[in-house]
């Protein structure tokens, strides 16, 4: 029955759905021993640290993996070395990555004043963790491009593991500095490449420049997509912030409880890697029973977790985040509602936007992720209480991406898809969540 089921699943699934476990189990680990190490006020900062990292750093590299994959698995089909689509992601990637550093810099005081408690050293932190996630994510391009499946997933396994290691060493000995947890976001990613750089320094090879034009070919609209999605999902516990800086205890008691909520997103990741091939082979042939066939599937089985989630947080959330994370209890059962409808909003977007890649519509999916983030824009703008705000954002922002998505999939699949030359991104085995 076991080997029957594995059968079922795209090659690399059951690798790198392991690392992503123990990834996803780290987050909860790390976030737990804080919680229950650090004051309101320093976990807070850890809290929008998180948010902010994550955002930034998958937002903006996870296209760039993606953009790496596939050009080494195009490569690697002809034969050809990686090295030289490594030189130029990796190049695109330190690009990405100064301009952040020098937008961090110039606004180094006012972040540390308003996002940190005055607390410069949390701004170095949060450059340092962005220039591991961009290392990271860059190698796992090509690993991911090679068909390295099990090395990608030591590779998150690594990243996991050393952060839970890293956490427990501080919490045994009675850290008490959010600077501390904040630097484990730095060091375990680069641990992470470090270990697993064998593979990828031994498929490196020579050979010829590659053009910039294939490599930054809808880059731009997918970094779009990618930081805006990332904006809806992790904007709250900023907004918390900014919105009330004295409010310290909803900010820590928000990034629990969206934890929480959002370990379906963690399952879904294993699985997102085939859905995007499957839909653009069903595109790319013109088989539009075929598309709307899995389309309706991948929507079935998000829904599925969504809601087995939304139950389980609804009815123990306000416990488990007192008891795993020291969390102050200030959110109810509402509040983990609130979070479980977004969260299967936003999954469903997900699936959604893979169709509309499918289909080649980078476009229509950055639109659909702008009209979001202008909803949740306005829905953070009620005049209700500062949590409630940050979660109907969380909650409009996501169901109107996900509607709007499907409006544009049904203006295009109501007649058949026409043949066309496969997705760029189709071949990418992208992987989301990290945090």
């Amino acid at each position: 029955m076991i080997r029957r089921l594995l059968s079922l699943v795209p090659p690399g699934t059951v690798a790198v759905g392991a690392g992503l476990a123990l990834l996803g189990l780290a987050s909860y680990v790390h976030l737990a021993v804080a919680g229950h190490s650090l004051t309101e006020a320093d976990y807070s900062s850890l809290s929008v640290l998180w948010s902010i990292v994550f955002t930034l750093g998958i937002g903006l590299f996870m296209p760039v993996e993606q953009e790496i994959a596939r050009l080494v698995a195009a490569r690697h089909s002809q034969g050809l070395s990686p090295g030289p689509v490594l030189a130029r992601g990796a190049a695109l990637a330190a690009g990405l990555l100064a301009a952040m550093v020098a937008l961090i810099v110039v606004a180094r005081e006012p972040l540390a004043d308003r996002l940190f408690a005055g607390d410069g050293t949390m701004v170095t932190v949060l450059i340092g963790a962005l220039a591991g996630l961009a290392i990271a994510h860059t190698t796992r391009g090509v690993i991911s491009g090679l068909q390295l499946f099990p090395w990608y997933g030591t590779q998150l396994g690594v990243d996991g593991g050393l952060r839970i290691a890293l956490v427990a060493v501080l919490g045994l000995t009675g850290v008490t500095d959010p600077v501390w947890f904040g630097a484990v976001l730095v060091v375990a990613p680069v641990a992470g490449v470090l270990l697993t750089a064998p593979p990828v320094l031994r498929a490196i090879g020579g050979g010829a420049p590659v053009a910039w034009a294939p490599l930054l070919r809808g880059l731009g609209l997918l970094i779009v997509s990618s930081l805006l999605a990332q904006v809806v999902v992790n904007i709250g516990v900023i907004n918390v912030k900014v919105l009330d800086p004295s409010d310290v205890a909803t900010a820590g008691a928000l990034l629990s409880a969206l934890v929480l909520v959002r370990i379906p997103l963690f399952v879904f990741a294993s699985l997102q890697a085939s859905l995007l091939p499957g839909l653009a082979t069903t595109a790319t042939t013109g088989d539009l029973a075929g598309f709307h066939s899995l389309l309706r599937r991948a929507l079935g089985i998000v829904t599925a977790l969504g809601l087995t989630g939304a139950v389980g947080a609804v009815l123990l959330g306000p416990w488990l985040v007192q008891m795993l994370f020291d969390a102050p209890g200030v959110l109810g059962h509402g509040d983990f509602a609130w979070l479980a409808v977004a969260t299967l909003a936003y999954l469903w977007a997900m699936v959604l936007g893979q169709a509309l890649l499918a289909l080649d519509r980078h476009r229509a999916q950055a639109l659909a992720w702008a009209i979001g983030v202008a909803a949740l824009v306005v829905a953070t703008l009620a005049p209700v209480s500062t949590a409630l705000r940050v979660e109907l954002g969380y909650a409009i922002g996501s169901v109107v991406v996900a509607a709007t998505m499907a409006a544009l999939l049904r203006t295009r699949t109501s007649r058949p898809v026409p043949t066309q030359a496969p997705p760029r991104e189709a071949v990418a085995p992208g992987v989301t969540g990290g945090s």
